[in-house]
Order: C-alpha cells, then structure tokens, then sequence
C-alpha cells in the first residue's frame, strides 16, 4: 500500500453547514428508516397536534356563543343554541381543556422519539472525536470542545421540540384563523391580519439575523472564557508553583469582560426586538378591534362577534410573541448544531483501508522500513529510519530532544501514517489493518501515566474489559503496587483523583504498568517511562518494566541510558536518522555518540549521589 498522500498535511476544513443543511442532518433521527415504531410515534404526535389546533381555533364559538346568549340573541348552530349561556360555557370550558390535553398527548407520544434522537447524535458525537487523529486533539482546547458540543446537543433538543412543534403548529393555526376571519367576517378582516404578521415576521427576522451576530460573539467569548477556566484548573499545580493565581484571575476576568460586554449588547437589542414587536402586534390587533366595533355600532355584527374577533386576536398574538422567542433560539440552535456538525464531517486523518483485516501477531516481530515522517511537511521529523527487533527481543532507542524517538512510538500506535516507508509487525503493514487490532496488539507505559478520576481497581481493570478482581490484583503484583494499595484505607477502592493527582509519580506509573500487564499485549512500548522519575524510584519501577517485558517484543524509549544499558541492541538517534546501532559495550567502545551521552548522564548521576 503506497501512501500516496502524505498524512502529515492536516484535513481540510469543511465549511460550515448551512441552516437548511444542518436541518437535512437532523431529519434522519426522527424518520429513520426500517424503525417503524419511531414512524408510528411520529405520526400520532403530529395527529394530536393537529386536533390540538382544529380544537383550538373552534373554541372562540363556543365563547360567542355565550356572550350571545348572555346578552339575549340566540344566533349560531341549533346545538350551540339549545346548550343555552351555562351550557355554552361548559362547553367552552372542555373544549380549552381539549386543547390542552391534545398538545400535552403530543409530547408524550414524542418524548421517546426525541430523547432516542438526541442520545443517537451524542453517541455518534462522542465516537467521531475518539475517531480523530491525535494531530486534532493536541491542538483543540478542551473547554471550547466541550462546550460546542453541549451547545450542540441542546441545539438539537431545541429543534426537535420546537421546529416541528411550533413552527408547523404556528403555521396551521394562523391559516386556519385567517380562513375563520374571512368566512365569518370578511377579506378585510384576513387583509389586516396578513399584513399584521407579514411585517411581524419581517422586523422579527431582520433583527433577529443582526442579533445573531451579536450572540454569535458573546457564544465564543463564553468559550474563550470557559477554555481558560478549564485549562488554569486542569494546571491547578502549575498555577500553584509560580503563584500565579492572581494572573490567572485577571486572565478569566479580561476573558469575562470581553463576554460581559457581547452580553449587554445582546440583551439591549433584545429589548429593541420586544419592543418592536409589541408596537406592530398592538397596531393590528387595535385595527381589527375598531373595525368589529364600528359593524357591532352599525348592527351587522353582535357582541358575541367582537369577543370572538378578540379572542382570535389574542390567540394571534400570543403565538406570534412566542415566534419571535422560537426563532431567535432555532436560529442559534442551527448556529451551534452548525458547529457541532462541522465537527461531525471533519473527516479522520488515519481511517482502516477499504477490507482491512485484523492484525494476526505470531511472534512480535516489528519493523521500520525506510520510514518517513513530518508533521508539518516544511520540518521532516524522520528521514529513512530502518530498525528490525525480532519477536521476544528488546530493542531501545535514545537520542536528543527532537530526534524522533517518541514520534517512532506514535507511528507504531498508529496515532499517525507514515509519509514514506512502511511500518511492520510479522509482515503486515500497520495501513492494511485495522486500527483497533493495531492498538489491541501494543501495550505503551508513557512518560507520564495519566489515570481516570476513579478507583484504583478501574484503572488497573481498564486494561482489559471484564477483568476478575483476582486479574487486576495479580496484575498489582506483578507491577509491585498491591502492597502499597491494600495498605491503603480503602484499598483497591481509593479514588486517585484528577487525572491521577492524589498518586505519587512512581505509584501512577505502576497502576499504569500494571494496567498494561492485565492487557496482556505481544509488543511493549516503554516511552521514556520512568525519564520523569527520581533515580530510586526509577530503580524500582525498572524491576516492574523488566517483568512486563519477559516473553514479548519491547520498544523502550529512553532518556536514561541507565535503564536501558542491557537491551538487545541500542540505537541512536539524531536529527531524524539512526547514527548508530549496537549492544551497550560494542557502543561504550566505539567512542561516538552514545559513549559522550552515556560519560555526560554517569556524570550527572555522580554529582546527584554525592549531593
């Protein structure tokens, strides 16, 4: 498999999804194809809400017909008229309560859709950003990922809600009411009515489509914000060390002003959009009630008629106020959906080729042939880098800061493709495989082994799914911490904390090699795993490492010669090519680059022993 696109070029970034666009994404979850009881659910939820109008509209009638009767005129259907003012009055009574009834069905036939929808779109959410490349996440801030994807998540909630159940149902009613007012009353009556929501919808959408902009900007300065809240916190002990937390306060502060004042400008153009909004509302509906004044003056209409053009007024307005609240909301929702989805269509920069099969370990062989990389094609980080490390065999790498050691365990991992060359385990190009076989075959202990906030035994079981409560203690033993935790109060049950942070370093290292030994892999990767350890702890976290290593392939990167002096070859790396190759005495003797590294640590290690 030739790879014919260097994957060190980041994927482009897509556009930003368009409103109706991102309404085409959200469409599939409510009618998604084959799951008939979603479709059934549908159906009746939007049944109910169309008797829910139809009974809506009908109900002025029956308020009509009472004040008709009240004030002594029996005019209408006979059924109205025999009911007589009480019984008119019930009726209209049952009729709101019908009403309410139907739109209250409405909801709970499609709580199940809506919920099912928006546990879909999360899921698929949180898959695709496992599914990015490492490239992506070390150069995304955590607190803005996570807010566009809570903003996301309830942008879909809201327009499941309200898009389909407000927009539509506000539609059907002001049909049906101008149909009402043009057939009971006359043309004029629909005219004004028309031109009333015309320029209600026309003032409400310009201003709204201003404000967007605005809000559009106190979103990101709210995520600026809420990114410098997360990464001061998550560098808690940093901001410790260099007392800096006045900094970090003023640093919040500038970044709560900048919102502060995206916020004021929000909230004053909110108050110019109500404003706005009630004058126009107000004109129509006092134009319609002097019209149905001057015909009950001039005895072509009763009192009863006034009443129910009011009540369809007030029926007009209310769900016409709340248009204004539902489309600035779907207009931000599609806003941040747009993001969200945005994040859904960046494509993955390493994807399982078309018929990858799994990776079949025999014996652990691991190869780099001629392997190329750059993660920024103007900076080649390895320039033809060739190493075999035979199945059960230990090879180390040492070198600079720079020289590619870790990037060698990126590519292994997969967490990258190589621009050149090719990277091989028993003869099987990592590209032809499939990543998650890639991943199950090597097991890595970094330079800093971070732990999930939970117990000691979830971690150490992380290593493998289903693992027994004797598994993760005999896995403790191995990796030479079972005494230390059962000397603990809760034992195995003590929470670690915040990425580990309740754990010494050389503790968090052995729940990480313990939780590598329960997975049980044919090839280690040890990158610089005790590089950021004291000398005495390193010392005992070696033994730990060494019995990990027994009967399988390992890859040690090393920043202390010390730890790596009785590997099965030792190669050196520099500026991206190996320099030099051998076993730690054919090296000493040589005299090169290796010897200088090695006089220069022994140096350092005197003069700490001696301190």
């Amino acid at each position: 498999m030739s790879p014919a696109t260097p994957a060190a070029a980041p994927a482009a970034r897509p556009g930003r999804p368009s409103g109706w666009r991102t309404i085409r994404r959200v469409a599939p979850y409510l009618w998604p194809p084959g799951e008939t009881w979603v479709h059934r659910r549908v159906v009746g939820a939007l049944l109910a809400l169309v008797l829910s109008k139809l009974v809506s509209v009908a109900t002025p009638f029956f308020y009509k017909a009472a004040v008709d009767a009240l004030d002594g005129r029996a005019e209408g259907p006979a059924a109205m008229v025999a009911l007589g003012a009480v019984g008119v009055t019930v009726a209209y009574g049952v009729a709101r309560a019908m009403s309410v009834g139907f739109q209250q069905l409405r909801d709970v036939v499609f709580a199940r859709v809506g919920q099912r929808a928006l546990r879909q779109i999360a899921l698929e959410t949180f898959r695709h950003i496992h599914a990015l490349s490492l490239r992506y996440h070390i150069t995304r801030k955590t607190g803005a990922l996570s807010r566009i994807i809570e903003r996301g998540v309830k942008g879909v909630d809201f327009l499941l809600r309200f898009l389909l159940f407000s927009i539509g149902p506000l539609v059907l009613e002001l049909v049906l009411i101008g149909a009402v007012l043009w057939w009971v009353f006359d043309v004029w009556y629909l005219a004004v009515v028309a031109v009333t929501i015309w320029l209600y919808s026309w003032f409400t959408f310009r201003v709204t489509e201003w404000r967007v902009k605005i809000r559009k900007e106190m979103n990101d300065q709210d995520t600026d914000a809420n990114q410098k809240a997360v990464d001061s916190l998550l560098n808690f002990e940093t901001v410790k060390y260099f007392a800096a937390e006045t900094r970090e306060a003023r640093r919040y502060d500038a970044a709560m002003a900048r919102y502060e004042e995206a916020a004021v400008r929000t909230n004053n153009s909110l108050a110019f959009l109500n404003f706005g909004q009630a004058l126009l509302i107000t004109a129509g509906l006092v134009a319609v009630m002097v019209m149905a004044a001057l015909g009950v003056q001039a005895g072509r209409l009763t009192v009863g008629d006034f009443v129910m053009v009011n009540a369809y007024m007030i029926q007009i307005t209310m769900p016409l106020n709340f248009l204004g609240t539902v489309y600035r909301e779907i207009r931000q929702s599609l806003v941040d959906m747009g993001e969200m989805f945005e994040l859904l269509e960046r494509p993955a920069e390493v994807t399982d080729a078309p018929g990858a099969r799994a990776l079949a370990v025999r014996g652990g062989e691991v190869v780099l042939e001629d392997v190329h990389f750059a993660y920024d094609p103007a900076r080649p980080i390895l320039k033809g880098v060739t190493l075999r490390v035979p199945a059960g065999h230990r090879l180390a790498i040492v070198g600079p800061s720079g020289s590619g050691k870790s990037t060698i365990g990126r590519l292994l991992f997969r967490f990258y493709d190589v621009t050149g060359g090719a990277i091989r385990i028993d003869g099987q190009d990592l590209r032809e495989v499939t990543q998650a076989s890639i991943h199950a075959a090597i097991g890595v202990v970094p330079q800093d082994t971070v732990l999930f906030n939970d117990t000691i035994h979830y971690n150490i079981a992380y290593g493998r799914d289903g693992a027994t409560a004797a598994e993760v203690e005999a896995a403790a033993r191995l990796a030479r911490i079972h005494d230390f935790v059962v000397s603990l109060p809760e034992g195995y049950a003590t929470r670690v904390g915040e990425r580990g942070l309740k754990l010494s370093g050389g503790e968090k290292q052995r729940v990480g090699i313990a939780r590598t030994l329960l997975k049980n892999p044919p090839v280690l990767l040890l990158d610089e795993a005790t590089s950021a350890l004291d000398t005495q702890t390193e010392r005992a976290i070696q033994e730990s490492l060494h019995a990990v290593g027994e009967g399988r392939t390992v890859i040690a990167i090393a920043h202390r010669l010390s730890s790596i002096a009785d590997a099965d070859e030792i190669v050196v790396l520099e500026d991206g090519l190996v320099v030099e190759r051998g076993r730690h005495d054919a090296l000493l003797a040589r005299g090169g680059r290796y010897t200088a590294m090695w006089a220069r640590q022994s140096a350092e290690e005197a003069r700490e022993a001696a301190e």
